[in-house]
């Protein structure tokens, strides 16, 4: 069983949330599950099953997730990163399938990556690994020029919105995401100076506007030291709207 239902009240007590939480599992709930995967925004000690200083929801700064999930629902539950359940589920059900190493991108509020290498994933101490977008970059970091919040600050609406227009023919929308494409293919770089994946994969709200970008940021990956590693790069976008969600479940059916 996968499925999605709602967002969580981020500025809510952890209490709150949690109930928020369970009740959405017992929503969807049915006697033949076997297992329960959960993707969070943070980092994650994946043996506990406990979270960390959760930023965009205050009141999460250690929460024992995994063991207040199972004492409720008395069956196996797997706790990760959320980048990294999207990066797993490209791995297992989506476009990498056949990549041995891969980066899955996530661009929304912010921007983040779950690595694969080897055909595994590695997700370093308390799931930290793939925090491209906390990487220091000009006056500030990645995520400052990365993610949905740069178009709130230069284009004063969000992503979605400036797509619209850009889509219409705006002009300053159009450079807005030009500019977007240029700090990407800055962070690419970063990331293929550090890794060198095989494939990118592209997911979160922003993704949907990649043809918005994907000329300005190749322009700039154009600069990258090494061709060799850059033309065996593929850079996709996902095309499964649930692909987190899968890749959450495979924490349970994947060994």
């Amino acid at each position: 069983m996968v499925d999605s239902l709602q967002r969580v009240k981020a500025q809510a007590s952890e209490g709150i949330i949690l109930d928020q939480i369970t009740n959405g599992i017992k929503e969807i709930w049915d006697d033949q599950v076997a297992g329960i995967g959960i993707g969070v925004p943070s980092i994650v000690d994946p043996r506990s099953g406990t979270v960390y200083n959760v930023q965009n929801i205050p009141s999460w700064t250690e929460v024992e997730l995994k063991a207040h999930i199972e004492n409720i629902f008395h069956v196996r539950v797997e706790v990760n990163n959320d980048a990294n359940c999207f990066a797993l589920g490209e791995k297992w059900f989506g476009k990498g399938q056949q990549n041995e190493d891969l980066i899955g991108l996530v661009i929304g509020t912010g921007i983040a990556g779950g690595i694969i290498i080897d055909d595994r994933l590695y997700a370093g101490e308390k799931c930290g690994a793939g925090e491209f977008g906390m990487l220091p970059y000009k006056d500030h970091y990645f995520e400052y020029y990365c993610s949905g919040q740069f178009f709130t600050r230069e284009g004063g609406v969000s992503g979605e919105e400036l797509a619209r227009l850009a889509l219409q023919g705006d002009k300053q929308a159009k450079a807005v995401y030009t500019q977007f494409g240029h700090h990407m293919g800055n962070m690419i770089q970063a990331i293929l100076y550090a890794l060198a994946p095989s494939k990118i994969i592209l997911g979160g709200s922003i993704s949907k506007s990649y043809d918005l970008f994907q000329e300005a940021m190749y322009k700039t990956l154009a600069d990258f030291a090494f061709q060799k590693i850059l033309d065996a790069l593929v850079i996709e976008t996902s095309e499964h709207p649930d692909i987190s969600v899968l890749g959450a479940a495979g924490l349970v059916s994947h060994e």
